[in-house]
């Protein structure tokens, strides 16, 4: 998907204007731009795993993005919300020369949803409405030579194949709080009491440093299991495990935080994945799963986190 937007993106908003809203209840594709400029393409397919043959009279220059289904598919229609799977082969438009291919590896997964339909109208107009199996042809300018010595790029023209669509995952709204199960945690561990405000307050008396990374349910939650792939919203709480000092809550702040699994440090990525929604989790995590002995802040050495997981995407 990154490599796609680098792609697409740029110099899209441009055109927000021109993109227009799909129309309902059964949308159309839409073209924008100088479509004109297609008339002389001629595309060969070659099937879903190999870029289509392409001709065009070169060079092909736009001074606005533009966009065209130019050969449609016999599948169902795309529709808004879902994620079209396609590849995509981008070609200079001065002389033809390929810049990227994608059609040998897997399809890249375009989400049709409000941030495209917001950021990028022409692209999302465009695609929904669309049969599978169809072509479309994207032109985006080029750009002179800036005073800076950046060379001065060509139109790109990108060749589009939509190969297959499915429905996006339901949005699930995060929970306010944990809900499940109340488990009994083994002896030997930190304590975890909710002040009056229904705050969770740890404990870290008589609590010797971590051999290896804890994870102990307190409450099981009976929702998605989180997956290391996933973005979380959770509340949180942690304590150095030598003296107890909290460094950090999303409590403090009043909201719950949201986040990669995979940007956090790796006692959290280990010790949260698996687990299940709604579950409040207590992770004692060894400084080498966290940041060490010089710390970030004030969380230093061995940590101690009560978290809330609220909700997965």
């Amino acid at each position: 998907m990154r490599r796609l937007l680098a792609i697409l993106i740029p110099g899209l908003l441009l055109l927000t204007a021109c993109g227009g809203s799909p129309a309902a209840p059964e949308p159309t594709s839409q073209s924008a731009g100088d479509t004109a400029k297609f008339d002389s393409l001629k595309l060969t397919d070659n099937g879903d795993k190999k870029a289509p043959g392409v001709e065009f009279s070169k060079p092909l220059e736009v001074t606005e993005p533009t966009i065209k289904v130019v050969a449609e598919g016999d599948g169902d229609r795309v529709k808004e919300n879902q994620i079209a799977n396609i590849s995509i082969l981008a070609l200079s438009g001065a002389d033809g020369s390929t810049l990227e291919d994608t059609f040998p590896g897997e399809p890249e997964p375009l989400q049709l949803n409000e941030d495209l339909k917001t950021g990028s109208p022409v692209i999302y107009s465009a695609f929904v409405g669309s049969k599978v199996g169809s072509s479309l042809a994207l032109a985006i300018p080029g750009q002179a030579a800036t005073a800076e010595g950046a060379p001065a790029q060509p139109t790109q023209l990108l060749l589009i194949k939509v190969l297959s669509t499915k429905d996006a995952p339901q949005t699930v709204a995060p929970l306010a709080k944990p809900e499940g199960e109340t488990v009994t945690p083994p002896a030997g561990l930190p304590t975890v009491k909710d002040n009056d405000q229904g705050v969770p307050e740890i404990s870290v008396d008589g609590i010797a440093a971590p051999t290896a990374l804890v994870s102990q349910d307190l409450i099981k939650g009976t929702g998605a299991e989180v997956k290391e792939t996933d973005t979380l919203t959770v509340n949180y709480v942690g304590v150095n495990l030598v003296g107890g000092t909290k460094f950090d809550s999303s409590f403090d702040r009043g909201e719950p935080a949201s986040f990669p699994l995979t940007g956090v440090i790796p006692g959290w990525t280990q010790g949260l994945a698996g687990k299940t929604v709604g579950s409040r989790v207590l992770l004692v995590v060894p400084k080498d799963l966290a940041y060490g002995d010089a710390g970030q802040g004030e969380a230093k050495g061995d940590l101690v986190f009560v978290v809330d997981i609220l909700g997965v995407k």
